[in-house]
């Protein structure tokens, strides 16, 4: 059953690449603060390198008292299957920076029965107060049912706790059945990625949750109530801000 309303965040990729490159993060939190988000997601591939840029993002944050999600596009095992300490540092770094609550990543080039990455992610874990939520990317080695049924699977077994971060639409990238996928992972589901898709000729691509052609109601009925959502389908508008406000309110109440 759905609650009346849930948490409602804004991936800041939303706004598109090139505005939040042109604009920053910052200003596009600001923004989203504005029309209403209870959050933000913070986008680890759209940080311009500005010195304090991290820093103004935290105080935005703090200000609000918004939550805040940091998205590392960095992924927990290489795509040779290395354990990529690194990586996962650095995003347990920023999320601290931010104050985000939340580090999501993908899987990446996961080998199952990799003890060595388990006890390094497990002691990184331990020193941070940020939780760790795996996504399903657009990639078979870490989007797809087998790939990560097997990584929990040994994250339980290893007595790492981690949650999922559902992606509505990236199922379709790699021939998965969202509704299905919903049914399998939603113990694990504890923030939503909100965008609908299309088929174009060559590509799927993202929508508005009302233009997509995936069952999109059904799937968020499948999922916890209490998951924070987030939208990530294009917000684009004269008016943005009346744009961004309305997408929220019809988010917080999709059922």
């Amino acid at each position: 059953m759905m609650t009346e309303s849930c948490v409602a965040m804004i991936s800041l990729t939303a706004f598109g690449a090139s505005e939040v490159r042109r604009h920053g993060q910052a200003w596009f939190a600001r923004l989203s603060h504005e029309a209403g988000a209870d959050g933000v997601e913070v986008r680890g591939e759209l940080l311009r390198g500005d010195p304090d840029e991290l820093g103004e993002l935290s105080r935005i944050v703090a200000d609000t008292g918004m939550r805040c999600v940091y998205s590392s596009p960095r992924a927990m095992w290489d795509e040779s299957g290395r354990f990529s300490h690194e990586a996962v540092a650095e995003g347990l770094d920023r999320a601290r920076v931010l104050g985000a609550a939340t580090l999501k990543m993908s899987i990446g080039g996961f080998p199952p029965g990799d003890a060595v990455g388990w006890r390094a992610l497990k002691s990184l874990l331990a020193g941070s107060p940020a939780a760790l939520l795996v996504e399903n990317d657009q990639r078979a080695c870490s989007g797809t049912q087998p790939a990560l049924e097997a990584f929990f699977r040994e994250s339980q077994a290893w007595d790492v706790p981690l949650g999922m971060t559902f992606d509505v639409g990236n199922w379709h990238w790699v021939g998965e059945s969202p509704l299905e996928m919903a049914r399998v992972f939603a113990g694990h589901v504890q923030y939503i990625h909100c965008k609908g898709v299309f088929r174009r000729p060559d590509k799927w691509v993202a929508v508005p949750l009302e233009q997509s052609s995936a069952p999109w109601r059904a799937i968020l009925r499948a999922l916890p109530a209490d998951a924070a959502r987030a939208i990530e389908y294009p917000l684009v508008g004269e008016d943005l801000c009346a744009v961004t406000r309305q997408a929220l309110d019809e988010l917080r109440h999709a059922r």
